[in-house]
């Protein structure tokens, strides 16, 4: 029978709900985005330009408006906004080297996954390689000639027009094809 009523019951856990259900700390990797973020942002041109503005007006108007209206006076040598600068360069160190741990961190795999790369194109290379000379070993064989590339391209260019003859018999129907011989 099933329940009709939406009251907890003693042998379900219980949920949390709202706020609370989510995770309190953070998860490292939406932290380093942020992180990447954030240094990505400090290194474009647009930035520089922003905070070269925004230093220039702080000292213009600390300097040249009326006492009653500045904020961060000349008088002591701009206190707020030394300590404003120093946070924010507190803030993006940090920041912008746990950033480059992550650029190292994805150079890293990139390396690793080249490097094995490289490998399967050296044994695949070395692999056709084989298959050539074993190629070239039987056409010797089968002929007296000296096998040169001009020899090879011979015995391939005749043997693929066999297939190709063999192919066009069996399609007007005078060869049994797989399919009927099945």
């Amino acid at each position: 029978m099933a329940r009709t009523s939406r009251q907890p019951s003693l042998d379900a856990p219980r949920g949390r709900s709202g706020m609370l259900s989510r995770n309190p700390q953070p998860s490292r990797d939406r932290f380093g985005r942020f992180s990447e973020a954030f240094a990505r942002g400090m290194g474009t041109s647009g930035f520089l330009i922003g905070m070269t503005v925004f230093v220039a007006v702080w000292l213009l108007w600390n300097t040249f408006a009326p006492v009653p209206l500045q904020f961060d006076p000349r008088s002591t040598n701009f206190t707020l906004l030394t300590l404003i600068l120093s946070l924010q360069a507190s803030y993006a160190a940090p920041l912008i080297l746990l950033a480059q741990n992550r650029q190292d961190d994805r150079d890293r795999v990139q390396i690793e996954q080249d490097r094995q790369r490289a490998e399967r194109n050296l044994a695949d290379t070395e692999y056709l390689a084989r298959e050539i000379v074993a190629l070239r070993m039987v056409v010797t064989d089968v002929s007296d000639d000296v096998v040169t590339k001009d020899v090879l391209r011979a015995e391939i260019k005749a043997l693929l027009e066999q297939l190709d003859e063999r192919s066009a018999v069996a399609r007007r129907g005078l060869l049994p094809t797989d399919a009927a011989e099945r």
